[in-house]
């Protein structure tokens, strides 16, 4: 009997002492796309794209007219002279065309490096809040299926979201 007593109390202590863990979930997707930095950093690709584009479609105007200054003036030129501005014309705008595609990529470099960085501050910000709010996990719910199921109180997605977007919201001002 002494021995039973000891046994409980010992079973007892050890269930007392062993920590209950606290664990939840973000939908990954969700809290980086309705981020508002997120969006701000969007609208600024895109505007970039848009000025390129712009800037595109102009060049564009003046090539098509200086083609047809050249087909005006190809009539007053001998065959060699026609040769010779039209391969000046192709090569000029071939550089142009070139200039416009690499700033094309430096936009979508930038936009995806900027994305990475903001992927990595979301990461932290989680990390940082779970490590203050005693989480032994929160977890990521993705298209995967990470986590396919998961209490509504247990989702933190909204949370973390509203407090991200204050921040950034306090940062920006």
């Amino acid at each position: 009997m002494k021995n039973l007593i000891i046994v409980l109390v010992a079973v007892f202590a050890l269930t007392a002492c062993q920590e209950q863990q606290k664990i939840a979930f973000v939908d990954n997707s969700k809290l980086v796309n309705e981020y508002q930095e997120k969006k701000d950093l969007e609208a600024k690709i895109k505007g970039q794209q848009e000025k390129l584009s712009a800037k595109a479609d102009s060049l564009n105007v003046v090539y098509q007219q200086e083609i047809q200054q050249a087909r005006i003036d190809a009539t007053k030129l001998s065959q060699a002279a026609m040769e010779k501005l039209g391969m000046e014309i192709k090569k000029k705008w071939q550089g142009i065309r070139q200039q416009l595609q690499i700033e094309d990529q430096e936009i979508n470099m930038q936009g995806q490096k900027e994305i990475d960085s903001l992927i990595s501050k979301v990461k932290t910000f989680v990390k940082d809040y779970g490590k203050k709010n005693g989480y032994t996990y929160i977890l990521g719910s993705n298209e995967a299926g990470s986590v396919m199921y998961g209490k509504d109180e247990n989702d933190l997605t909204a949370t973390l979201l509203e407090q991200l977007n204050a921040a950034y919201t306090k940062d920006k001002n």
